[in-house]
């Protein structure tokens, strides 16, 4: 996707970033988490998500992980389980993004997970996390993690491969997700919020439920692209200690274009647990928080 989703050369693709987490406010950023173990980002163009997804990557900036876990759908090739690139670097124009092959090689013992370089190599749900990954934790490598068919057996099979392999590492684990697709804004908007609300809640068996309500071709369109990556890390992170959720930012790609006509719904999210104040502050005025 380099030259045409985000810039192909590092000063542009670094201002790019730069500016999109810049833009994020310090009240955005004043995130009440002790640690954070995951994260929700959106995967469109650079230009159309990037405000969205800076404010999930502006709260996971300057702390410490072992491993960046990325987990996103497939657009391009259709498979059943999860397809691991398990050896290497993805090449970047801020430099390369190394994948941590001990992590790898331990996730490999799921059946679920394989090794499918095919799935990899037009996929942009996991490229388009690597500038903000490369930019604000440059020394963490990655385990990329694309799923097939995201029917609930490999949901739920990927999330207990998360939770057992990831247990005594520090990690971060992104779910790659756009929400509704092409909708007008304020259906969109409805559409999206029953999404929010789930991870707004904490709620996983939730989200999952509302995404097999629809039929299989319809859940990416409806609810979202990633909806089985969003649930399968919800439930790895609440496995490895998350407690607490917060939606940090929403918006629609209308928002940049100006067509509200037919949009696509942008989400950042953030899972971990609260410091004991701001844990008893959140409880009083109620979980779910408004996006920006």
């Amino acid at each position: 996707m380099a030259g045409s989703w985000y810039p192909d050369a590092e000063a542009p693709l670094r201002a790019a970033v730069t500016s999109h987490l810049a833009a994020v406010s310090d009240t955005d950023t004043d995130t009440p988490f002790r640690d954070i173990v995951a994260i929700i980002a959106p995967h469109a163009g650079l230009v159309y998500s990037g405000p969205v997804a800076a404010h999930a990557y502006q709260a996971v900036a300057g702390r410490a992980y072992d491993v960046a876990v990325l987990v996103g759908p497939s657009h391009h090739v259709g498979f059943d389980g999860v397809a691991i690139y398990p050896r290497g670097a993805f090449d970047t124009p801020l430099g390369p993004v190394p994948v941590a092959a001990g992590v790898a090689d331990q996730l490999m013992r799921a059946p679920c997970i394989r090794i499918h370089p095919t799935a990899h190599v037009r996929e942009h749900s996991l490229e388009m996390q690597l500038p903000f990954l490369r930019h604000v934790l440059p020394d963490t490598p990655i385990v990329p993690l694309v799923i097939g068919s995201q029917e609930r057996e490999t949901i739920l099979a990927l999330a207990e491969a998360l939770a057992g392999t990831l247990a005594g590492l520090t990690p971060l684990i992104v779910a790659s997700t756009d929400l509704s697709h092409y909708f007008d804004a304020d259906r969109a908007a409805s559409f999206d919020g029953v999404v929010i609300d789930y991870v707004a809640r904490f709620d996983p068996d939730g989200l999952l439920a509302e995404y097999e309500r629809y039929p299989a071709h319809e859940r990416g369109r409806c609810v979202a692209c990633g909806g089985g990556a969003a649930v399968a890390v919800m439930k790895a992170a609440a496995t490895l200690g998350a407690r607490e959720a917060r939606a940090l930012c929403y918006a629609d790609s209308g928002d940049v274009s100006g067509d509200k006509t037919a949009v696509v719904g942008y989400l950042a999210a953030a899972l971990g647990r609260f410091e004991p104040q701001a844990r008893r502050s959140q409880e009083s005025e109620g979980r779910s928080q408004k996006p920006c």
